[in-house]
């Protein structure tokens, strides 16, 4: 008995850890479903809000508010063409795209990096032509984006291409005082510039499968409880026929009933 004890305790401390894994995933997969909806909810109000002056929202510091993000800006100033640099590796069209990043010199001295878009890759490292933004002066409303991390594999590009939109890391590769918080997707350009280039697709609003994937930790912890019950259940059941002995019935042939029934009406005609 104390050996099944022993493993009966063992059963159980395995369900507790594994209950206390999968809530621990459930409560990370809670977290993630509430930074979504908080992440389409700040689409939601900011997207397609009126566009103000970029010095409305990025100050003399330099910094983007978080809540500040998607909303649109207007800059006046003009492009500095000859600084473009192109963004590698962008899923776009079903291709590997590349992405337009102009500098703009806005009426303040500042310079912010607008994303003008995306072309096709070419038959080399390079598209094979990327059309010009509006020379002189220029009205561009963005949309207003924090900038991305460095690649975690450490690639790099090409001279005049940049592996992703850091934005500090492109500061040293532009020429003025280069705001490093934020840079801006754009809306529209006025003038427009040479040529079209691909847009941008809005973000979803799809939460994503985090909800669910979180009761089903919960619904998995359960079930392990319900299993390693089960098999306890049955070994107590199996032990307790072992204690009292109790024999499992015999069951005779239908051949030797039918034999001895024979026997018995011969005996009778005797």
């Amino acid at each position: 008995m104390s050996g099944r004890l022993t493993r009966w305790v063992i059963y159980v401390l395995i369900a507790i850890g594994f209950g206390v894994a999968c809530v621990f995933l459930s409560h990370w997969q809670f977290e993630r479903n509430e930074s979504r909806a908080a992440q389409i909810e700040l689409v939601e109000q900011n997207y397609d809000a009126d566009p103000v002056p970029l010095a409305d929202l990025i100050g003399d510091d330099g910094a983007l508010d978080p809540a500040d993000e998607w909303r649109p800006v207007i800059l006046k100033g003009e492009y500095l063409a000859e600084q473009q640099l192109l963004v590698r590796n962008r899923p776009h069209g079903g291709t590997s795209a590349f992405e337009v990043l102009v500098p703009f010199r806005d009426t303040d001295g500042r310079l912010f990096i607008v994303d003008r878009g995306w072309v096709p890759p070419g038959d080399g490292d390079a598209p094979d032509s990327v059309p010009a933004p509006p020379s002189g002066e220029a009205e561009v409303t963005v949309r207003l984006r924090p900038g991305e991390q460095l690649p975690a594999s450490g690639r790099g590009a090409p001279e005049g291409q940049v592996p992703t939109i850091n934005l500090p890391s492109i500061a040293t590769l532009v020429d003025g005082d280069v705001i490093t918080s934020a840079y801006g997707r754009v809306i529209s350009e006025e003038p427009a510039g040479d040529g079209a280039l691909g847009g941008f697709d809005s973000p979803t609003d799809d939460p994503g499968p985090h909800l669910s994937y979180a009761i089903q930790w919960i619904l998995f912890a359960l079930m392990g409880f319900i299993f390693i019950g089960y098999i306890i259940r049955t070994e107590i059941v199996k032990y307790r026929e072992e204690v009292e002995g109790t024999p499992a019935p015999v069951r005779k042939s239908r051949r030797k009933d039918h034999d001895a029934d024979v026997e018995d009406e011969l005996l009778d005609v005797r």
